[in-house]
C-alpha cells in the first residue's frame, strides 16, 4: 500500500463566517459544525471553544483528541467503519490539518480522564499545548449510562473532526509524505538483506469504557491480526476508552503513531518494515494466552528478526506485554518494548505489575507517579471538580485558588506508551 499524506499546516485558529483554511488559519463557521455534530437526544448541549499555544487556559476531563482529515483520493473515507463505510484505508491522498486538533470534554464520564494545560509547567507535559485545539464541550442528559454518554461524545469529536478536515480537501499541502509497503514477498525479493521488522500494536480493550475500535469494530472482539502501517495513519483505529489520561492513546495519537513513522523512516535502509501486528488486552487469562499465542505465531509465520512491543495502559496489560515478549522471544524473535512506568513517587517501586527476564531490553515513557504543582488558569473549558477523583489525582488535590496538585498521571499524553511524548528515563 501506498499513501501520501498531504500536511497543511495550521498556525492559528478562529472563529468566522465561513470555514475554510487561508494562509494558514482554519476559520470555523460555528453554527454549521454544531449542526454537523449536533442531533443526539443523549445530549442536551454542546458548546463550542478554542484553546491556543500560549494562553492561560485548562482543559478538564479530556476525553478524546483528534486530528482534522480529509480523504481526497483513493478507496475508503476518514475514520471508516464508524463516519464511512468499512472500507479499507491505507493507500491514496489523504489531507491533514497539521497542527490542528478537537478536544472533547464536558462532564465526566469515567474516572480515568485527562487534563490539558495550553501553558506553565503543564503544558511540557502534554503534546496537545502545541496545537491550536476546538473544544467541544458536551453535556447530557440526566442518568445517561456511562457507555452511552461515552459513545455520544465519541461520535461528537469524530463528526467535528470530519467537517473540519473538509476544508482541507482542495487545499494545496504545504508538504507530502509519502508512505509504501509492499506484500510481503515483494518486500522481501526487494529488500533481501535487511532484518524483517514488525510492530506489535497492543490495543486497550479491558472491559467496559476500555474500547478501542478497528474499522469500527470493538478490538475486545477480534484476534490478533496483520494489517498494513498505512492502514493505521489513515484511520483505521479509533480511540474509546477511558484509561488513564499519561498513557492513553487518543484517537489523533493513533493515525500519528511515531513508532510507525520512525519505522517508515529507516524502512529500505536498517530494516525492512513488513507490517503492523495489531492484538488486544485482555481480562481473563485464557484471553490473554489465546492473544498472546497468535502474536507469537503470527511473528513466527512472518519470519520476522525482531519486534517492537507497545502497551496502552499499565496493571493488568502488563502482563499482556510479558506475555507477548516471552512467547515471541521463544520463537528466536528479538523484541524491545515500551511502556510507562509506575514506580511510586519517589521512583523506587517495582515498575511493572509484571516482569519477564527475557524483556532485556525496555523503553520507559516514563514515571507517572511524579507528582506536579499545575498552576490556576485565568480560563477553565470544562470542568475543575474531577480534579480530585481522576487518576492520579486525590482528596485535596483542586486548590481553593484553581491550582490543582497531582500525578503526572492527570495529564493527558505525559507518559506515552508509543513515544508521542518528551518523558524517558536513563538508568545509571
Amino acid at each position: 500500500m501506498r499513501l501520501e499524506l498531504g500536511k497543511i499546516f495550521i498556525k492559528d485558529i478562529q472563529f468566522g463566517e465561513v470555514t475554510k483554511v487561508e494562509n494558514g488559519i482554519l476559520y470555523v463557521n460555528k453554527e454549521e459544525l454544531l449542526n454537523a455534530v449536533g442531533g443526539d437526544p443523549r445530549l442536551v448541549k454542546i458548546e463550542l471553544d478554542i484553546a491556543k499555544p500560549g494562553e492561560e487556559t485548562r482543559i478538564m476531563p479530556v476525553k478524546d483528541v483528534i486530528e482534522p482529515r480529509v480523504k481526497v483520493e483513493g478507496p475508503g473515507g476518514i475514520f471508516p467503519g464508524v463516519i464511512s463505510k468499512a472500507d479499507v484505508v491505507g493507500s491514496g491522498k489523504t489531507n491533514v490539518l497539521k497542527g490542528a486538533a478537537v478536544v472533547t470534554t464536558g462532564k465526566i464520564v469515567g474516572f480515568q480522564e485527562g487534563i490539558i494545560d495550553m501553558s506553565g509547567p503543564g503544558a511540557d507535559y502534554t503534546p496537545f499545548s502545541k496545537t491550536n485545539n476546538l473544544i467541544i464541550v458536551c453535556t447530557p442528559v440526566e442518568n445517561l449510562q456511562q457507555h452511552e454518554h461515552e459513545h455520544a461524545v465519541r461520535m461528537v469529536g469524530l463528526k467535528a473532526a470530519t467537517y473540519l478536515g473538509e476544508a482541507g480537501r482542495n487545499i494545496t499541502p504545504d508538504e507530502v509524505s509519502v508512505y509504501e509497503t509492499l506484500p510481503l514477498v515483494e518486500s522481501i525479493k526487494k529488500y533481501p538483506d535487511l532484518p524483517r521488522i514488525a510492530y506489535v500494536y497492543m490495543l486497550q480493550t479491558q472491559g467496559l469504557l476500555h474500547d478501542t475500535y478497528v474499522y469500527g469494530v470493538d478490538a475486545k472482539k477480534i484476534v490478533p491480526t496483520l494489517i498494513y502501517p498505512t492502514e493505521v495513519m489513515d484511520g483505521a483505529i479509533l480511540s474509546g476508552n477511558c484509561v488513564s489520561a499519561c498513557d492513553k492513546n487518543p484517537t489523533f495519537v493513533h493515525c500519528n503513531n511515531p513508532v510507525i513513522e520512525d519505522l517508515y523512516e529507516r524502512h529500505g535502509v536498517d530494516y525492512n518494515f513488513v507490517g503492523v501486528i495489531i492484538t488486544n488486552e485482555n481480562v481473563t487469562l485464557m484471553d490473554k494466552e489465546r492473544s498472546s499465542n497468535w502474536t507469537a505465531k503470527l511473528a513466527e509465520y512472518l519470519s520476522l528478526d525482531a519486534v517492537i512491543i507497545s502497551e496502552e495502559g499499565f496493571g493488568n496489560p502488563d502482563t499482556d506485554l510479558m506475555m507477548n515478549c516471552k512467547k515471541i522471544t521463544a520463537k528466536g524473535i528479538k523484541t524491545v518494548l515500551i511502556t510507562d512506568e509506575y514506580a511510586g513517587r519517589d521512583g523506587a517501586s517495582q515498575s511493572l505489575a509484571d516482569a519477564d527476564k527475557t524483556a532485556d531490553a525496555v523503553v520507559t515513557g516514563g514515571n507517572a507517579n511524579e507528582v506536579i504543582s499545575l498552576p490556576a488558569m485565568k480560563k477553565i473549558i470544562g470542568y475543575l471538580e474531577p480534579a480530585d477523583i481522576i487518576a492520579g489525582g486525590f482528596d485535596g488535590s483542586l486548590k481553593p485558588d484553581g491550582s490543582i496538585v497531582a500525578e503526572i498521571q492527570v495529564i493527558t499524553g505525559a507518559t506515552s506508551e508509543v513515544g508521542f511524548n518528551k518523558l524517558s528515563a536513563t538508568q545509571y
